[in-house]
């Protein structure tokens, strides 16, 4: 790729329009170009069949088109499908699809690897390289969406922003895209469609509430006092516990959207009802809508295991009993490693 190429999916409309006529096309192509960026998403300047081959050659002359692509595909048996996706440079990403009668939800990557080293999670021992651009977050979106509609015959119905790396590290990129998705000239979605999942930077929590975003949040809690989530969780020791509930409440000022807590249940770490006392404590300082117990997933790395179903259960019916609103989520695409804390770019 040519150094000095811009990258022709950083072009606005606009920008494009003057670029067709600078070269003396009609400012029409500009449209018809865009459409194949956004709308009908193509990877390459090959494909976008109603333009002429010579000026997709110039196109290719006088802009780079960085586009990621599928590297591998993975099914599991319970219908969930997991992709690596390579980028120009041949760095590696994962997004999931995750299909239940009701929605075809994908589950997408920001950040290639991860700076956090979450103890639990296996993308928090890769190392990171970079963060995703925008055009690449969206690429995964729309991969994601083809698969749906190729396997599932629909569209995808929800995004999360829980695959590899942090979303509020990579914050502007992870804007822009999210801008691209809702976008009538992208992808359509609604933004209350999306959320977004963060283990907890109080400073962006607050600049998401000052930009009025309009999708959901969710923060990866994991543990309810600071000395147990400091040793799963190192961005603890910058972002506690009182600051992450006093971001909240100013993201739920600032914009009235739904707030999720995950918490994923470790065995005789953070699954004892003393742990529930204290998840009760901070879920009624924070006006969230919903706890996901989530099931853990062992990893190779990590010494955690999982809870016998019965403990999980007595943790849940005493949450409920305290009359919070709590809902355990059932891990998808395990024998793929695709499930939640899993994803760690692993071969075929």
């Amino acid at each position: 790729m040519n150094g000095k190429q811009q990258n022709i999916r950083h072009l606005s409309l606009t920008q494009l329009e003057a670029y067709f006529l600078s070269i003396g096309e009609k400012k029409f192509r500009a449209k018809q170009v865009y459409d194949w960026l956004w709308i009908k998403p193509v990877q390459s300047f090959d494909a976008m069949s109603n333009i002429s081959k010579e000026l997709r050659q110039v196109l290719s002359r006088d802009f780079s088109f960085p586009a990621l692509s599928v590297d591998t595909t993975r099914h599991s048996e319970d219908g969930t499908i997991k992709s690596r996706f390579k980028t120009i440079e041949g760095h590696l990403t994962e997004g999931v699809l995750i299909p239940t009668d009701e929605r075809k939800t994908a589950c997408v990557s920001s950040q290639i690897g991860c700076s956090l080293s979450c103890k639990f999670c296996a993308t928090g021992y890769l190392e990171r390289k970079r963060n995703l651009n925008f055009d690449e977050i969206y690429d995964e979106v729309a991969l994601i969406n083809q698969q749906s509609l190729e396997v599932y015959d629909k569209k995808l119905t929800n995004i999360v922003f829980m695959g590899m790396g942090e979303p509020l590290l990579n914050y502007k990129n992870v804007l822009a895209a999210i801008d691209r998705i809702t976008s009538p000239e992208g992808l359509g979605m609604s933004p209350r469609r999306i959320t977004v999942s963060t283990a907890g930077v109080a400073k962006q929590i607050k600049h998401l509430g000052d930009d009025k975003v309009k999708f959901k949040l969710a923060l990866s809690l994991h543990a309810a006092n600071d000395k147990k989530r400091h040793e799963i969780m190192p961005i603890n020791d910058t972002n506690n516990i009182q600051s992450l509930v006093d971001a909240l409440n100013y993201f739920y000022k600032q914009t009235k959207n739904e707030i999720t807590f995950e918490y994923i249940l470790f065995n005789n770490f953070n699954d004892a009802l003393e742990d529930a006392d204290e998840l009760i404590r901070i879920y009624r300082q924070v006006p969230a809508d919903l706890v996901n117990l989530i099931e853990y997933n062992p990893i190779e790395f990590a010494k955690f295991t999982k809870p016998s179903e019965e403990k999980v259960d007595a943790f849940m019916t005493y949450l409920e009993k305290h009359r919070v609103n709590v809902r355990l989520r059932r891990s998808r695409g395990k024998d793929i490693d695709a499930a939640c804390g899993q994803l760690a770019n692993k071969g075929k």
